[in-house]
């Protein structure tokens, strides 16, 4: 999807996937960082989740695991926050009939995306959609990976170089693309090619304007 990171999808996109829709997904916090990348899927319904995760998760859960005081609560929100999951996607029920105060509050505190599912779906079924999506967005990405390495090899067998190749690897990261020497010196600067959008930057600017960026952040070049 154009705007998505390449080989991930993010929250957004797994809230349109139809086993998440059917459950009238409603976005309680965090609607501007539904832009976050899913690395995978987790459900679970004990208190010490967080500990379980690696990051990145889009975690379902009923609640049962939430605990039912406010400081419970709280502390279950923030913990999977510090382990930086992609959302929290809560199912409405049994369970909770509407969100407490406390999850609620510490989400929006801490810039976690929390989603309420207002009818019932199969955890199964949204983790093995989302994952097929996963696993489709990584692949495509390894296709591309490969056209750009062979484009690579065709140039060099046929006596081309190194901006020839840059200007390949341009177009594949639709940016400009730099060769420097180690002590931070320019060699070759390639753009993507084509027509540049209104207002573009010429890469020699971009260039220039990263390495003031970087004088003011380090003075020294990087060993």
């Amino acid at each position: 999807m154009p705007g998505e990171p390449h080989g991930t999808i993010t929250v957004a996109r797994a809230l349109g996937l139809p086993a998440l829709r059917r459950g009238l997904p409603d976005v309680v916090s965090g609607e501007e960082l539904l832009d976050r990348p899913v690395r995978w899927v987790h459900a679970g319904e004990v208190p010490n989740i967080a500990a379980l995760l690696k990051g990145g998760e889009l975690l379902l859960t009923t609640g049962i695991g939430v605990g039912s005081r406010p400081a419970e609560q709280r502390a279950f929100v923030r913990r999977l926050a510090e382990r930086g999951i992609a959302a929290l996607v809560v199912e409405l029920g049994p369970r909770f009939r509407t969100l407490p105060g406390p999850v609620v509050d510490t989400a929006r505190s801490c810039g976690l995306p929390l989603v309420q599912l207002h009818r019932e779906v199969p955890f199964v079924t949204v983790t093995e959609e989302i994952h097929t999506e996963i696993v489709n967005a990584h692949y495509a990405l390894l296709r591309q990976a490969d056209v750009v390495h062979r484009q690579a090899t065709e140039v060099l067998l046929r006596g081309g170089g190194v901006p020839e190749i840059l200007c390949h690897f341009a177009a594949f990261a639709a940016n400009p693309v730099f060769l420097e020497t180690p002590d931070g010196q320019l060699l070759y600067a390639a753009g993507p090619g084509g027509t540049p959008p209104a207002g573009a930057a010429d890469p020699l600017q971009v260039w220039e304007g990263l390495r003031a960026r970087r004088a003011a952040e380090r003075p020294e070049p990087p060993a």
